[in-house]
């Protein structure tokens, strides 16, 4: 019990350290969808911006060390997926997560929004060199319908999350300001 409680405080890590071979995975290994222009577009789109939010709720667990917990899970990637894919996946996690990173750390906004600023930029960045890399594997995968399509994605998760952290900042302001009169 005590290791479960003390792996718990640890939880956003180890889940972002498990998502990022598992999307690796599927890239690789579930149906993709052809789009209009012959592009593809996979499902799992919507997990890696999953991710990207998972990773600032990792480097609020862990701070500077974030880039630990990415290494390992792009290191099970060479593992579980394709080598072009773990490769096209480590490049755009290595930049994108660095532009995530500054972000998510030198703005002084309140969490939702540094939340959806650094998934939103990330996400741009992680999906356009991600389709160029990954289409060694799958040709013709980098396409303006896919790009669209996978951001699309991304945004979408991204601005959930923002919506219900910003909506529990709110009910914690109004706490906040109930407990002060």
């Amino acid at each position: 019990m005590l290791v479960f409680l003390r792996l718990w405080r640890y939880k956003f890590t180890i889940l972002y350290v498990f998502l990022i071979p598992i999307i690796n995975w599927a890239f690789a290994n579930t149906k993709i969808f052809t789009l209009p222009d012959g592009g593809a577009w996979s499902p799992f789109s919507i997990m890696v911006g999953l991710v990207l939010v998972v990773r600032d709720f990792a480097q609020r667990e862990i701070g500077h060390y974030v880039f630990l917990p990415m290494i390992i899970g792009v290191a099970f990637s060479f593992v579980l997926a394709p080598p072009i894919i773990a490769f096209a996946s480590a490049a755009a996690f290595l930049v994108s997560e660095t532009i995530d990173w500054a972000i998510f750390t030198h703005t002084n906004a309140p969490l939702s929004k540094r939340v959806l600023y650094s998934s939103l930029i990330g996400s741009v960045i992680d999906s356009s060199i991600y389709l160029y890399l990954a289409q060694l594997q799958v040709p013709g995968l980098f396409g303006p319908w896919t790009l669209g399509c996978m951001l699309a994605s991304k945004f979408s998760g991204a601005i959930v999350v923002y919506f219900m952290i910003k909506r529990r900042e709110r009910l914690t302001a109004i706490n906040e300001a109930r407990t002060a009169v």
